[in-house]
C-alpha cells in the first residue's frame, strides 16, 4: 500500500520568489519545478524570480491547490492589534493633518497654535517635510501633522492624510481654491478623514470668504452655514484670530469618533520622517498608533531594525515612553528606515534581525524585477520614439521623505526627447563617493537641504563635477527644467514674406534659373529662401541670388510690381509656377513633460 503524503493546508507565497526558494517551499527538486515552468512557457533558472500569480499556477499544476499570498508586514502588524470593544482601551489624542496649497498659511497656522516661529525659518516659505507636534487645549492633547504644500510632495501628503483623524484644509481667502487644495481634499476623502476648512488670511486685502465657499461647494465641500456638513472657520494665522474656535471645532469633531487605542499591547505605528544624524546616527520620527513604545524596546521597520536607545518628544525632551497618538523621535536604528513604513515592537534582537533580513530580501527581489521591467519599457520607447538625450544626476537629500518625493518629481521630468536619469541617490551630505560616481557617469550632483565638506568640494573641482545645493524643491526643479530646455534641439520658425507668379523663364542650368514674374503678395527681397509651387504641390527649394527691377539691381520689390531674378536651385522652373518666399529663424524651446 502506497504511503500517504500530507500536503500543507495552505502554502504561503510572497509577491516575488526565486525558483529555488519556491521549490523549497513545495518540498520538490528544483529541476521538477523548472520543468513545469517550461511546460507553461516560462523560461527561468533556479536563481531567477517569478511572481505570485505564476507560482500559484505552477503549484496547482503540481498538486498544491491551497495557495495563498504571504501576508504583508503591514497586514501582519494591523492583524496583531487587539480588537477593542466599545469603551475599551485608552482615549488617545486625535491626529490632525494640516493640508493645503503652497503659501496658503499651513505652517503659519501651526505657529499660531504652538506660539512658535517655524514659518520664518522655512526655506522659500514652504514646508519641506512632515513635522509632528502636540498642543494642549482644554486639558486635552492634539497631535498635529504639518504636511508639505508643494506639488512635489503629493506622496507625503497622501501618506499624511492616511494616518489622520481630521484634515484641516487651509485655503487663503485672497487666493481661493488651487490645484494642491483640490489634491489635499481628495487625499482626505480617499482616506475617509473628517474635513475641517480653515479659511485663512481673512484680514488681507482682496479676501473674499464667500468666493472661497463657492469654489469649495463646486468640488463637493458645502459649508454648514450654507446647508452642508463641512465646518468652515474663518481665521487669520498672522493675527492669531479664530485659532481657539478652530481647535474647539477639532475637539468637537473627534468627540463624535470616540478615538481609542490599546496602550497595553505590542507597540506599533508609522515612520513619519527619517534621516541620518551626524551625532546620533539613524533617527526617525514615529507616530505610535497602538501599544506603548519604551526605551530599550526592539523594533522593526521594513528592512531595518534597532533597539530604542533614546526617545524624545516633539520638543526634543527625553521621555521614557510614547503612547498611542503621540509622536516621538527614535534613535537606535541600524540604518535609516524608509518613511511611510510601519514599525512594530518585537521580543528580542534575534527576531528583529530575522524580520528585517526577510523584508530586505523581498525588497531586493522586487527591485530586481522592477529594473527588468523598466529596461524593457525603455527599449520599447527607444524603438518607437527614438533616442532620449538624458541628463544624469546624483541626488542627496536630508531625510528619506524628501528624497522619495524628489525622486518622484524627477521621474516626471521626461518627454520624447530629453529626460533626467538618476544614477544614484541617498540620504545625507554629499560625499566623495557621490562625486566619484558623478565623475564616472558625467552626472550633475543635486543636494537638497544638505551640505558639502571642503574635501568634497576640492574633489569636485579636480574632477570637474558640478554640485548644486538647494533648500527649496521648486527652485531645484525649475533649474532642471531650464537645463533640459537647453538640451532640446532648437525649433525652426518659418515666416512667409511674399509670393510671386512666374511669367517667363530665360535660362536654366543644373544649379541656376534666370526668370521673371509678378509679386502677388508681400515684399520680395534678395537672399530670401523660397519654395517652388506647381499647383498646390511643393516641387523644390531655392534661394534668390540676384534681384532686378527695370533692368537694375533692386533690394526689394513690392506687391503688383514685376521683376527678374536669379534663383539658385536644382529644380527646373516653368511659366505659371509660384515662388513662395520665407525667412527662417532658430528659436530655443522650453521643456515640457
Amino acid at each position: 500500500m502506497a504511503e500517504e503524503t500530507t500536503q500543507p493546508k495552505a502554502l504561503e507565497i510572497p509577491e516575488v520568489i526565486t525558483v529555488g526558494e519556491f521549490a523549497g517551499k513545495l518540498g520538490l527538486p528544483a529541476t521538477k519545478v523548472i520543468g513545469e515552468l517550461m511546460r507553461n512557457g516560462v523560461m527561468a533558472s533556479i536563481n531567477e524570480q517569478i511572481d505570485y500569480d505564476t507560482a500559484a499556477i505552477i503549484a496547482a499544476d503540481l498538486g498544491f491547490d491551497d495557495v495563498v499570498p504571504e501576508p504583508k508586514a503591514e497586514d501582519t502588524i494591523r492583524a496583531g492589534r487587539k480588537e477593542l470593544a466599545e469603551g475599551e482601551g485608552q482615549v488617545r489624542p486625535p491626529i490632525v493633518a494640516v493640508m493645503g496649497h503652497v503659501d496658503h498659511g499651513k505652517t503659519s497656522l501651526l505657529d499660531a497654535i504652538r506660539q512658535t516661529s517655524v514659518a520664518e525659518g522655512e526655506a522659500g516659505g514652504i514646508t519641506q517635510h512632515i513635522g509632528a507636534y502636540q498642543v494642549k487645549r482644554k486639558d486635552r492633547w492634539i497631535t498635529f501633522l504639518d504636511t508639505p504644500g508643494h506639488e512635489a510632495f503629493s506622496a507625503i501628503r497622501a501618506h499624511g492624510a492616511s494616518m489622520t483623524d481630521v484634515a484641516i484644509i487651509v485655503v487663503a481667502a485672497d487666493d481661493g481654491v488651487k490645484p494642491q487644495t483640490k489634491e489635499a481634499i481628495q487625499h482626505a476623502k480617499d482616506a475617509g478623514v473628517q474635513i475641517v476648512v480653515a479659511i485663512n488670511k481673512i484680514d488681507k486685502e482682496g479676501a473674499d470668504v464667500n468666493r472661497v465657499k463657492t469654489e469649495l461647494s463646486e468640488i463637493g465641500l458645502i459649508a454648514e452655514d450654507w446647508g452642508g456638513d463641512i465646518v468652515m472657520v474663518e481665521i487669520s494665522a498672522k493675527a492669531k484670530t479664530g485659532i481657539e474656535e478652530l481647535l474647539d471645532v477639532v475637539l468637537l469633531v473627534v468627540d463624535l469618533q470616540d478615538l481609542r487605542a490599546d496602550s497595553e499591547g505590542t507597540a506599533d505605528g508609522v515612520i513619519i520622517e527619517s534621516h541620518l544624524d551626524t551625532g546620533r546616527g539613524p533617527v526617525a520620527t514615529v507616530l505610535v498608533q497602538s501599544g506603548t513604545l519604551k526605551v530599550g524596546d526592539f523594533i522593526v521597520a521594513g528592512s531595518t531594525y534597532g533597539k530604542v536607545r533614546n526617545l524624545d518628544d516633539y520638543r526634543g525632551k527625553h521621555i521614557k515612553q510614547a503612547t498611542p497618538g503621540m509622536p516621538a523621535v527614535v534613535s537606535g536604528f541600524k540604518a535609516v528606515p524608509d518613511f511611510g513604513h510601519l514599525f512594530v515592537q518585537v521580543a528580542n534582537e534575534k527576531v528583529a534581525k530575522e524580520q528585517a533580513v526577510s523584508s530586505r530580501r523581498q525588497s531586493s527581489i522586487k527591485s530586481m524585477v522592477k529594473v527588468k521591467k523598466i529596461d524593457v519599457e525603455a527599449l520599447t520607447s527607444a524603438i518607437t520614439a527614438g533616442d532620449v538625450d538624458e541628463l544624469n544626476v546624483v541626488v542627496k537629500a536630508d531625510v528619506q521623505g524628501s528624497l522619495e518625493s524628489l525622486l518622484e518629481s524627477l521621474a516626471n521630468l521626461r518627454n520624447a526627447e530629453v529626460g533626467v536619469k538618476v544614477v544614484s541617490s541617498g540620504v545625507g551630505d554629499v560625499s566623495e563617493s557621490d562625486v566619484s560616481n558623478a565623475a564616472a557617469t558625467g552626472a550633475l550632483v543635486l543636494g537638497f537641504n544638505v551640505s558639502t565638506s571642503s574635501a568634497v568640494k576640492q574633489l569636485a573641482n579636480r574632477e570637474k563635477v558640478n554640485i548644486q545645493l538647494y533648500r527649496v524643491i521648486y527652485e531645484l526643479l525649475d533649474d532642471l527644467r531650464n537645463i533640459l530646455s537647453q538640451m532640446l534641439k532648437p525649433e525652426t520658425i518659418e515666416t512667409e514674406q511674399a509670393t510671386l507668379k512666374i511669367l517667363g523663364v530665360f535660362k536654366t542650368t543644373k544649379t541656376k534659373v534666370i526668370c521673371g514674374g509678378e509679386v502677388t503678395s508681400g515684399k520680395v527681397m534678395n537672399e530670401l529662401d523660397l519654395r517652388i509651387m506647381r499647383g498646390k504641390e511643393v516641387i523644390g527649394q531655392g534661394k534668390i541670388t540676384n534681384l532686378q527691377k527695370d533692368k537694375q539691381e533692386a533690394k526689394e520689390v513690392f506687391e503688383g510690381e514685376q521683376c527678374g531674378m536669379s534663383v539658385e536651385t536644382s529644380t527646373p522652373i516653368e511659366v505659371g509656377d509660384v515662388l513662395s518666399f520665407y525667412t527662417s529663424e532658430q528659436r530655443s524651446r522650453t521643456f515640457e513633460a
